[in-house]
């Protein structure tokens, strides 16, 4: 299981793991109410490398995407979750609107999103792709999104 890391220690792990050839992939996100979408989207970003990082929006970032009412469990919380999964090596937290810092420090191999984002629109893939990096997009587990979640505990049903 995973564990939650500091960015500049993380950076300074993934330059040890590179040169040690391992695969790096990097996903990001508020991951606010974990669900089982959430779990197959992880799955499926670790099978495609030997280490999965999870940049994770702190409380005031989250707000800023998401609304004042967001998130609903803090980032502290969010991020011990993530890192508790069983695909999850590392899970860091980034304070700023897009994780461009976490990405261009760590350097991953592979940048994954969730395919309801085209690749142009993925934050970073011009970083990752200037030192040969790639982006891949995976495709979300039908019936299964916090939003929808969200509304369905408001309404009761």
């Amino acid at each position: 299981m995973g564990r939650v890391i500091e960015s500049e220690e993380l950076s300074r792990l993934m330059e040890e793991s590179r040169s040690d050839g391992l695969k790096i992939v990097f996903t990001n996100g508020v991951f606010d109410i974990l669900h089982a979408g959430h779990l197959d989207y992880l799955k499926k970003s670790k099978k495609l490398g030997d280490i999965l990082i999870v940049g994770v929006n702190t409380d005031e970032s989250a707000k800023a995407i998401k609304g004042p009412n967001q998130p609903f469990n803090s980032e502290d919380d969010r991020a011990a979750l993530l890192a508790g999964l069983e695909c999850v090596d590392y899970v860091a937290l980034f304070s700023e609107g897009t994780p461009i810092n976490m990405i261009s420090s760590v350097r991953p191999d592979l940048l994954v999103k969730g395919a309801d984002y085209s690749a142009d629109e993925v934050v970073g893939k011009a970083v990752v792709e200037s030192y040969g990096g790639k982006v891949k997009l995976i495709p979300f587990k039908e019936g299964f999104s916090t939003s929808s979640l969200i509304e369905k505990i408001k309404s009761g049903d």
